[in-house]
């Protein structure tokens, strides 16, 4: 079956997309209630024939597109997933665009970015209905910049939105990089993440005596350098953690020995298993250290999200086919897994997919001067067309591939 030309049809659908994502970055909202951005998408769904519903715990919205082409053996397809969170940041705009934010949140990680492109996707393949052969969920997505809104929308039902299995699942992440390159890897592509709270117990006093305390603070910073040390000791360097001692707690007088001390830290990981050994050297190395000092160590991990995971099979797939409309120069294969985090990993736990990255620094900006979350950092959304047109496509092409 042949595959539309998502890139050349997106070109008429660019200033729509582009008048969209600067009404969404004039308005940027936060965490998991979103009314306005919800309202704003839900106008521009309308009459695209779509099946849709509104989250019941966060202003999500799942959009259901069924097609009406059956495959090779008389029945319809599966599924595909495509994903585009819509949460902005508390980030103080200051890039002087005349539709800069100027609510003090600004989309400072582009995901109006993604909002808008996905609804274009989602005007692309509506308009190719009578020839796809399946499903195709649109996953409008809040909170990935604070909790995580994936692992909720998850347990209201969006993998299950269609009525049939999800079998592939497709995410694009704008970023400060080289304008319209895509970039992505199979296997681990993102790190997980975990804070770390630990307290050292000792007993308090006045500081012209510390003979006569228990002081904790001695024993919070040796085990503060010792974390450092333990993550070049414990693990390789081809499965790294990085943990990151961030903020330091003792008394908060200049003469007072406190009772606790505290240490709190950011850990990124890139497997299960290495969570697992840090969890085990951390317990090590609090509660010896603190015992040493005559002392008591209280650990407590939180556990935010794990790592995302590319299926490698999907992944190359994804590389050719990117590499088929925008042409090889423009896809380049990731070397090594980012540090960053990413809540589209709950997603990918539970189906084979590929998260991909897309380099929108406009021209004339260099993309190394601001990064993602920066308060002067920019997106070229003359690149929403290609956007659009690449989600559609991997949609279109995977349900192809199932059903023939």
């Amino acid at each position: 079956m042949p595959i539309p030309d998502f890139r050349t049809e997106a070109q008429a659908l660019q200033d729509d997309l582009v008048a969209l994502r600067r009404t969404l970055h004039a308005n940027p909202e936060l965490d998991r209630h979103l009314p306005f951005t919800q309202k704003t998408v839900l106008a521009e769904l309308e009459g695209l024939g779509l099946e849709i519903t509104t989250g019941e715990s966060l202003s999500s919205i799942v959009a259901v597109l069924k097609g009406g082409k059956p495959g090779a053996d008389g029945k319809f397809g599966p599924a595909v997933l495509l994903r585009g969170d819509m949460d902005a940041l508390p980030v103080v705009e200051e890039t002087g665009l005349d539709f800069a934010s100027t609510n003090g949140n600004m989309h400072a990680c582009g995901h109006d970015m993604h909002t808008a492109g996905l609804v274009g996707a989602a005007r692309l393949l509506a308009a190719h209905r009578e020839e796809i052969p399946g499903s195709i969920i649109f996953m409008f997505q809040p909170a990935e910049e604070t909790d995580g809104g994936a692992e909720p929308m998850i347990a209201e039902g969006v993998l299950e939105a269609a009525g049939v299995p999800v079998i592939a699942a497709y995410g694009i992440h704008v970023e400060s990089a080289e304008r319209g390159r895509f970039t992505t890897k199979g296997g681990p592509l993102m790190a997980g993440f975990a804070d770390l709270h630990l307290t050292v117990h000792g007993a308090g006093g006045h500081s012209s005596q510390p003979q006569a305390t228990r002081d904790p603070v001695p024993a919070i910073a040796e085990i503060a350098l010792a974390l450092n040390t333990m993550t070049t000791r414990s693990f390789d360097i081809f499965d790294p953690v990085v943990v990151s001692v961030t903020q330091l707690e003792g008394s908060q007088a200049s003469n007072v020995i406190a009772d606790s001390a505290k240490l709190t830290a950011s850990i990124r990981f890139l497997s299960a298993k290495s969570l697992a050994l840090l969890q085990e050297r951390v317990h090590e190395i609090a509660e010896n250290i603190a015992k040493a000092h005559r002392c008591t160590a209280e650990v407590d991990f939180q556990i935010g999200f794990p790592v995302t995971v590319n299926n490698p099979a999907e992944t190359r797939t994804t590389i050719a086919r990117l590499g088929e409309v925008f042409g090889a120069d423009r896809v380049e294969e990731m070397a090594f897994p980012r540090m960053g985090s990413e809540d589209f990993s709950y997603v990918l736990e539970k189906v084979p997919g590929t998260f991909v990255f897309l380099g929108a620094a406009p021209e004339g900006i260099d993309p190394d001067a601001e990064t993602n979350h920066s308060p002067r950092v920019q997106f070229d959304d003359g690149l929403l067309g290609d956007q659009a047109a690449a989600l559609a496509h991997l949609a279109f092409a995977r349900l192809v591939d199932e059903v023939g």
